[in-house]
């Protein structure tokens, strides 16, 4: 047997050679030698190579590239590559991206001498008959993607690989391996285990026969935990049902019954709700902006005979045994009764607590779907109240389902969207629940037009209220906006889900300012060819890094270019980006190096921020995850 190059175990998907046939996914033993790359059986346990599944012979391959993982892949199935020959691709899951780089150097380096190599290959998979990348239905059409170096992707040692004037983004082959997955989805809500005792945040009046109704400040016991946003629960009278998992908290935290305790709320919403309240020593206690399990006291005061009064902040600390104090030399076994000690002491603050200030009477957060399973909505039970907008699906409109939940309403003019394929992803995005994420409520696809049901925002789109609403608005509030929307997304990283078209347009904002991000994924489902490619005047192109510009090539990478660009937006109060090039002077300058100029209103930490995002070279972006920590210590440090 001719010597073995390489040799690995990987997962090897069918080939999928009829559109109805199955896919499935199995462990093999690869094989690569000068002549073939060859797949055995392979027996785990006893370490050895059984029959021979199949092989490719060198000579035959066309292309060997990476392949886009699947939205929500598995963790095993996060680092595929495709083997290119006459019939077709040959899809393989690596264990890591150090392990795929490997193989697909040592087999280009194999291969680079072979005739009629690609000059262009398709980025996604082959799958039910269509390519997921270009949707064209035959599966031996020309790739939609030019490779990014000669020779269709090969080139011999020694030899220049690129010859372009422009500056290309890295090729995959060399960005640096992502962080590592944790082992299970990041959607599964932590803290919460089966037989817990809970408390109910919120009233829940059930909306399906499987839902059993909350009532505010009762306890409850945990059934089952086997979805993130629904677990099964029992009362204190042995019903049991379904109740959503972001309207309890475990019984033993505290504070929640506490109505000074205002769980969910930044700074600028704590002084806007104290000056509204305009009472000298009124005060709340919120989250810190910047650790999570740590709490700061906001006051209002009104001291030295002050007129419009202003708000004043302290971190509740924590001695290296256990006690909290505000003032020290007063410390506490617990933050109540700190509270209780400083609502008749002043002892170091510019007021003593005298008045409680709360939101408690402030709407309950979204469900993930209008009851527990429920993602088909009868269309009989919305009410049209008023046109919001004309976006691109078509109208939208605000409504009432069942006569008494405000929703907004996405009425999808035919030939728009790829609707098949929506729909299924909708039973995915549905599961998506964030308090900076637009919700999905759920779909009506019985009739046509079909719509798209979510979270009404009475606050409407960002970049109209930046540019209509805002007056004179403080850097504090600015960047609690863009910390809103970086949470939003940092869930959706986390969750491996690319928004693709983040920008101020696809954000809305609630009635207490909470910024939350919409359309997320949707333009995958784009049918407009000017929208789908990065030539077509509708192509988001102001807020596309160079990767999609040239390659359409998304990731969670390019998103965070845009979200640069949107933290310029909102602190130019909603201007147009480069609002004096068109399209393709656009295009020229970015792969250029130009980057946009410093807002008035942005100081050069905040700048500096933006400027991250706008790295040539995707691994050199930060994640969302970085970028909420950076934001979240400016917070705290202005």
């Amino acid at each position: 047997m001719p010597d073995s190059i390489l040799e690995e175990i990987f997962i090897k998907r069918s080939q999928q050679k009829k559109k109805t046939s199955p896919l499935n996914f199995k462990e093999r033993l690869f094989v690569l030698t000068h002549d073939k790359i060859s797949y055995y059986d392979y027996d785990a346990e006893k370490g050895k190579r059984k029959s021979l599944k199949g092989y490719v012979d060198t000579e035959k391959i066309k292309c060997v590239e990476i392949v886009l993982p699947e939205d929500s892949a598995p963790p095993d199935r996060l680092y595929p590559f495709q083997i290119i020959y006459d019939e077709g691709p040959l899809y393989v899951f690596a264990k890591s991206d150090q392990i795929r780089k490997h193989w697909i150097n040592e087999l280009k380096n194999v291969v680079q001498s072979n005739k009629d190599l690609m000059q262009k290959y398709h980025p996604c998979f082959w799958e039910d008959g269509i390519w997921k990348c270009c949707q064209q239905e035959m599966k031996q059409a020309m790739g939609c993607r030019v490779l990014e170096t000669k020779n269709g992707g090969f080139f011999k040692r020694g030899s220049k690989n690129r010859d372009s004037r422009k500056p290309l983004p890295p090729t995959p082959e060399e960005e640096k391996p992502p962080r590592p997955l944790p082992p299970q989805p990041p959607m599964l809500t932590p803290g919460f285990s089966v037989g817990m005792t809970v408390v109910a945040e919120y009233e829940y009046v059930p909306m399906t026969p499987h839902d059993l109704e909350l009532r505010k400040d009762e306890e409850y016991t945990l059934l089952e935990i086997n979805d993130p946003n629904w677990f099964k629960a029992s009362d204190k009278y042995g019903n049991e049902g379904y109740i959503p998992s972001n309207y309890i908290a475990q019984a033993l935290n505290g504070l929640e019954k506490y109505d000074w305790y205002c769980k969910n709320i930044n700074r600028s919403q704590a002084e806007n709700l104290l000056k509204t309240e305009n009472k000298d020593g009124g005060f709340l206690v919120r989250d810190s902006g910047r650790f999570t399990g740590k709490y700061t006291v906001s006051v209002f005061t009104k001291a030295g005979g002050e007129t419009v009064g202003s708000c004043r902040h302290y971190n509740i600390c924590v001695t290296a045994e256990g006690q909290f104090y505000l003032a020290e030399k007063h410390n506490f076994s617990s933050i109540p009764e700190l509270i209780n000690y400083h609502q008749h002491n002043a002892a170091g603050l510019v007021s003593r607590l005298k008045y409680i200030v709360s939101n408690r009477a402030q709407s309950a957060p979204c469900t993930a779907g209008l009851g527990y399973g429920s993602w088909e909505i009868d269309p009989h039970q919305l009410t049209f109240i008023r046109e919001l907008g004309n976006g691109q699906f078509g109208v939208v409109k605000y409504g009432k389902w069942q006569g008494r939940h405000d929703v907004a309403i996405k009425m999808v003019k035919e030939g728009s969207m790829s609707e098949d394929d929506f729909i299924e992803e909708a039973k995915f995005m549905m599961k998506l629940c964030h308090k900076n994420l637009v919700q999905l409520y759920g779909v009506c696809t019985k009739q046509r037009p079909i719509y798209i049901v979510t979270e009404y925002l009475a606050n409407g789109c960002l970049l109209n209220y930046l540019r209509d609403v805002l007056q004179h608005p403080s850097s504090i509030l600015l960047l609690e906006m863009c910390k809103d929307v970086s949470e939003g997304m940092s869930y959706l990283e986390d969750n491996q889900y690319i928004h693709r078209d983040l920008a101020a347009r696809n954000c809305l904002v609630d009635s207490n300012g909470t910024i939350k991000v919409t359309d997320f994924g949707l333009s995958r489902y784009v049918l407009d060819d000017e929208y789908t490619s990065s030539v077509g005047s509708k192509f988001p192109v102001r807020w596309s890094p160079p990767e999609v510009l040239l390659y359409c090539k998304f990731s969670s990478k390019s998103d965070i270019w845009a979200f640069g660009v949107l933290m310029w937006e909102v602190y130019t109060l909603g201007r147009m980006p480069y609002d004096r090039w068109n399209n393709t002077e656009i295009v020229e300058k970015i792969t250029a190096g130009h980057r946009l100029y410093r807002p008035q209103l942005a100081n050069d930490k905040v700048y500096s921020i933006m400027n991250s995002c706008w790295h040539e070279r995707p691994d050199e972006r930060p994640t969302f995850n970085d970028l909420v920590m950076t934001i979240k210590d400016l917070l705290f440090n202005m």
